[in-house]
């Protein structure tokens, strides 16, 4: 398998991400922000956590309009892999990639701890090494992690199967206690917790790592 990390101008994430691809077994390629496409043969598209741009005007809306997520855009809407995380998450909202839109916490406070979820769907290439309603424990580190989304978008997306991860104990306000989405197709993941920081054993714990060895075995059998 073959990734490719981008890096926006704020990333804090990217090499984080970077190791949790390689520990899979993933060659990676980081991918600057300003280029306008994408190198040759990668399988997916890795959005890394951080504050991109600053924050500001919105979280993840001047990212979403670098000359690179132009490329990111045609990859996915081509049937391409693509994960984001945290501020990749927000990234995709903003590019329309994913429904909804993150806000600010619910609390107005900037929450950092580990963080109990539960895998709601193991129909994605993501999620299918977990058992569906397994708990998990994964790091959050989030200013604005509200996922916003109306009663009928919650509905259509739990009745599709494309939450992939709820919080067990909800942080931040989310609607529906939602932690992650994914795309109809469910080859775009988007999750606010970071998996990439429990992949190795000095993180604490190695919870997050199934994620990405399940896309690496869901390539692998593709």
């Amino acid at each position: 398998m073959k990734a490719g990390v981008l890096t926006f101008p704020g990333s804090n994430c990217d090499r984080d991400l970077a190791q949790g691809f390689k520990l899979a077994g993933a060659d990676v390629e980081m991918v600057w922000h300003k280029e306008t496409s994408l190198p040759s043969g990668l399988d997916v598209i890795g959005i890394p956590g951080g504050f991109s741009f600053g924050d500001y005007l919105r979280c993840g809306a001047i990212a979403a309009r670098s000359p690179i997520c132009a490329a990111v855009v045609e990859f996915a809407k081509g049937g391409g892999h693509v994960i984001g995380i945290c501020n990749g998450f927000q990234v995709l909202c903003e590019t329309g990639l994913l429904p909804g839109a993150l806000m600010r916490n619910a609390g107005l406070t900037f929450v950092c701890r580990q963080q109990q979820l539960v895998v709601d769907s193991t129909d994605s290439p993501y999620t299918s090494g977990f058992d569906k309603g397994a708990r998990i424990t994964v790091p959050i580190a989030h200013h604005d992690g509200n996922y916003s989304a109306d009663e009928d978008l919650v509905a259509r997306l739990r009745g599709e199967g494309r939450v992939a991860f709820s919080y067990a104990d909800n942080p931040n306000g989310s609607a529906g206690d939602i932690a992650g989405v994914l795309s109809e197709n469910r080859r775009v993941l988007g999750m606010m917790p970071h998996p990439e920081r429990a992949v190795e054993a000095a993180h604490g714990n190695r919870d997050g790592a199934a994620v990405f060895a399940s896309l690496m075995d869901a390539m692998a059998t593709a």
